[in-house]
């Protein structure tokens, strides 16, 4: 959200952060759902505008979870239910781990929490 919405504090430290990603990024449809809804509260029709022009652009890639990425979140939601851990963040992790990507653009604490395939800190982007 904060890379959408001028009036977040970590708005220019996420664009500054973005600047040294290649595209596209991927998220989830979950992850999607979440977004949007965040940002309309915060910038209406605008700023939901922005995310969707990300998709459109190739900045932003939806992967489609399959019914093992499902599984996969499901156990990490039950693995991290103290933390807890959403849906969202569940599928990210299950993808990551199904691409082989360990670098996360969050500004999401619980990141560092969770671990890539049980075992390794993911990438964290921005850094804090």
């Amino acid at each position: 959200m904060a890379l959408i919405d001028s009036g977040e504090p970590d708005h220019e430290r996420c664009r500054k952060a973005l600047k040294q990603l290649e595209p596209p990024m991927v998220t989830t449809w979950p992850v999607l759902t979440e977004a949007m809804y965040l940002l309309g509260d915060a910038g209406g029709w605008n700023a939901q505008r922005a995310l969707w022009q990300m998709i459109e652009r190739n900045a932003l890639e939806l992967f489609d979870l399959q019914s093992n990425d499902l599984a996969r979140a499901r156990a990490l939601m039950e693995k991290y239910r103290d933390t807890p851990m959403g849906i969202a963040d569940a599928t990210l992790v299950a993808v990551a781990e199904s691409r082989g990507l360990k670098r996360v653009f969050t500004l999401h604490s619980d990141f560092r929490v969770f671990r890539y395939r049980g075992r390794e800190s993911f990438e964290i982007i921005p850094a804090a």
